[in-house]
């Protein structure tokens, strides 16, 4: 958690701690998955397509984090941004829902009011799993795979179940060319785990962040899948990767150190790595480095790896080619910045991509409720549950 005193981090503890006792105490170690996986597990090809100008747009919506009586205001941004950028693929990037539903209906309900803002549009949409999402299953029932099998019910979700290694959900979304059926751009959708065990050979945490890291056979699954996706077009195919958790990498950027905390620093990486945005607590990675970065620059397909989690961190910049930073936090219903200043940071972040250009994406650029008139006063704006669609229910 942040180093930092801010008014964020006791908010932030609170959550953490109520969430992490119930992980820890399954003590769950071992991997859900196995390390060899077929390369072609978790490809889902022909649910995203470049229009026909060669463009295609991408929303990352972060920490919508609420229960059933979702902040009307989270939902008001997620429209404002869907109208006005008319992507083609959305993606909630983990800490869908908080750990405050006391049935598997309200769960249901919490994830039905942030997603229907892309359903009712038509827009392609995706979830990524994060920290908080089964916090509440112990009373709920509600696991990650239940939620990963509730939501592809929807009609415009293209989540999958994903490969068969640790975490839920991990696949590749290939989008296909303009000019044929050729795997163009590829959006990899990592599930970054909840919170480290309580031990491992005896030995605790205390002192360690307890956040989850990318396990081995994640990593090897990109590497050999981002393999085949080569061979299979004859040449690397370009990707944005998403998931939760930020990497040590995210840390190391902003101070072009790994050791060092200084402004000096920091303004040392500003001109190395072209920084942009702001960083108002430490990022929360796990306790070991999953080696993912390193996995990527020896492939050197991938574009980015964007993150959520440490809600009031908006950076990005790019890390010896490959851009690492945040979408902002888009839930009103979780710690923001604290004071008159707390909900001044919900956004969201837009991608666009187009195959006319050498490397296919383009950049990105954050996008806040302040940009859209929405209210951010202190006060909470609870919700009714909005209706599930009869498919779903």
């Amino acid at each position: 958690m942040s180093e930092t005193e801010h008014p964020a981090v006791s908010r932030r503890r609170i959550l953490q701690t109520s969430a992490i006792g119930a992980a820890s105490a399954a003590g769950t170690f071992a991997t859900s998955g196995s390390a060899s996986a077929a390369p072609d597990e978790g490809v889902v090809r022909n649910a995203l397509r470049f229009n026909r100008d060669g463009r295609f747009t991408i929303v990352q919506f972060n920490d919508t984090q609420d229960n059933h009586t979702t902040d009307r205001r989270t939902i008001e941004l997620q429209e404002a941004v869907l109208d006005d950028v008319t992507p083609d693929f959305a993606l909630i990037n983990g800490d869908v829902i908080n750990g405050d539903m006391s049935s598997a209906r309200e769960v249901k309900q919490a994830i039905n009011n942030v997603v229907m803002p892309m359903e009712r549009r038509g827009v392609s949409w995706a979830l990524t799993m994060g920290n908080h999402d089964e916090d509440s299953a112990g009373r709920t029932g509600m696991t990650e795979a239940d939620i990963l099998s509730f939501i592809r019910r929807y009609r415009h979700n293209v989540n999958k179940p994903g490969a068969d290694v640790t975490g839920t959900g991990n696949q590749v979304l290939t989008v296909r060319s303009a000019r044929g059926n050729s795997d163009s751009f590829a959006l990899w959708l990592l599930d970054s785990g909840r919170y480290a065990p309580d031990e491992i050979a005896g030995q605790d945490f205390t002192g360690y962040p307890t956040w989850d890291w990318l396990r081995f056979d994640q990593v090897d699954w990109y590497w050999r899948t981002s393999q085949e996706l080569e061979h299979r077009r004859r040449t690397p195919v370009p990707g944005l990767v998403f998931q939760h958790i930020a990497l040590w990498e995210h840390r190391f950027m902003w101070f072009a150190s790994v050791d060092a905390r200084s402004d000096a620093d920091h303004e040392r990486a500003v001109a190395t790595h072209g920084i942009v945005g702001e960083r108002n607590e430490d990022e929360c990675p796990g306790p070991f480095n999953s080696g993912m970065f390193n996995a990527m620059l020896h492939r050197g397909d991938i574009k980015g790896l964007f993150v959520g989690h440490d809600h009031i961190n908006t950076y990005v910049g790019n890390y010896y080619g490959i851009e690492l930073g945040y979408g902002p936090g888009t839930g009103f219903g979780t710690y923001g910045l604290g004071g008159t200043d707390d909900h001044r940071l919900r956004g969201a972040r837009v991608f666009t991509l187009d195959e006319n250009v050498d490397g296919v994406y383009t950049g990105s650029k954050a996008l806040f409720a302040s940009d859209y008139g929405i209210d951010l006063t202190n006060e909470r704006r609870p919700s009714d549950p909005q209706p599930l669609p009869r498919y779903v229910r």
